[in-house]
C-alpha cells in the first residue's frame, strides 16, 4: 500500500457538483496521522514503511510496551496505530500527515469493521427465502431446512449455511472516487458507502484495483486543455 492514512467514520451526507447533481459521501476525519516510525531496507528492520499514529490518546492509559515504543520515537501517545509498507511519500518521525496525501478524482480502498448484527437466523444472514407462507406450512416460514446427511457421511458437512453470530468482520470497499478533501478541517469526502458505524476507525489506501479507463486528474485536465487549444487553432488555420 504505497499511501495510506488512518481516520474515523463521521457518518453521511451529500454534495452537489459542478453540473447540480448530488453525490452521496461518506466524510471521514483522516487526521493529523502523526509519524511515529519509518523503516528502512537498510535498517535493522529489512524492509520499508512507516507506521503512523491517530487520535491522541493519554498516555497513562497505554500499555508499557506501547509507551516505551512511542517514547523511543519521541512522538506522542496515540489510540490507534498502523504501519504502511512502502509508503510512496518521504516523511520522517514526527511529520503530521493528513487529507492531502489525496486529491478529488482519486480512488481509494476503505478498510473497516462492519456493524456487528448479533445472533441470526438464515433468511437475514444468509437471504434464504424461507418456506411457504400457506399451504400447511406451519412452523417453517423462516427456518434453513434439513441440513444432516444419511448413514454417509453422517454428519453435517463443512461449511453448512446455518444460523450464527453476524457481522462485526473486517471488510474492504475498493474503487471509492474522493470527492471532496477539505484540509482545514481534516476531512475527507468520498463517493459512496464505507465499512463500520459512525465513530469507528477506517484506513483510507490508495486503490489497487482502479476502474476501467481511468486515468489521473491532472492527466485529463492536460488533454482537455490540449483539446482546446486545438480547436482555437484551427480556424486559424483554415484562414
Amino acid at each position: 500500500m504505497p499511501l495510506g492514512l488512518l481516520g474515523k467514520k463521521l457518518g453521511h451526507t451529500r454534495v452537489y457538483d459542478a453540473n447540480g447533481v448530488a453525490v452521496p459521501v461518506t466524510v471521514v476525519l483522516a487526521g493529523p496521522n502523526r509519524v511515529l516510525q519509518v523503516k528502512t531496507q537498510a535498517g535493522a528492520d529489512g524492509y520499508n514503511a512507516v507506521q503512523l499514529g491517530f487520535d491522541d490518546q493519554k498516555e497513562q492509559r497505554l500499555t508499557k510496551a506501547l509507551t516505551g515504543h512511542i517514547k523511543k520515537q519521541n512522538g506522542v501517545a496515540v489510540k490507534r496505530i498502523k504501519e504502511f509498507r512502502d509508503f510512496s511519500k518521504e516523511v520522517k518521525p514526527g511529520d503530521v500527515v493528513g487529507p492531502t496525501l489525496f486529491a478529488p478524482g482519486d480512488f481509494v480502498d476503505a478498510i473497516g469493521t462492519t456493524k456487528g448484527r448479533g445472533f441470526e437466523g438464515v433468511v437475514k444472514r444468509h437471504r434464504f427465502a424461507g418456506g411457504d407462507s400457506t399451504h400447511g406450512a406451519k412452523g417453517w416460514h423462516r427456518r434453513s431446512g434439513a441440513i444432516g446427511q444419511r448413514l454417509f457421511p453422517g454428519t453435517v458437512m463443512r461449511g453448512m449455511r446455518m444460523p450464527g453470530h453476524m457481522g462485526q468482520v473486517t471488510r474492504t470497499t475498493q474503487n471509492l472516487e474522493i470527492i471532496q478533501v477539505r484540509e482545514a478541517d481534516n476531512l475527507l469526502l468520498i463517493k459512496g458507502a464505507i465499512p463500520g458505524s459512525e465513530g469507528d476507525y477506517v484506513v483510507i489506501r490508495e486503490s489497487k484495483k482502479r476502474p476501467k479507463g481511468w486515468k489521473p486528474p491532472v492527466a485529463a485536465a492536460g488533454k482537455k486543455k490540449a483539446a482546446a487549444a486545438d480547436k482555437k487553432a484551427a480556424p486559424a488555420a483554415k484562414k
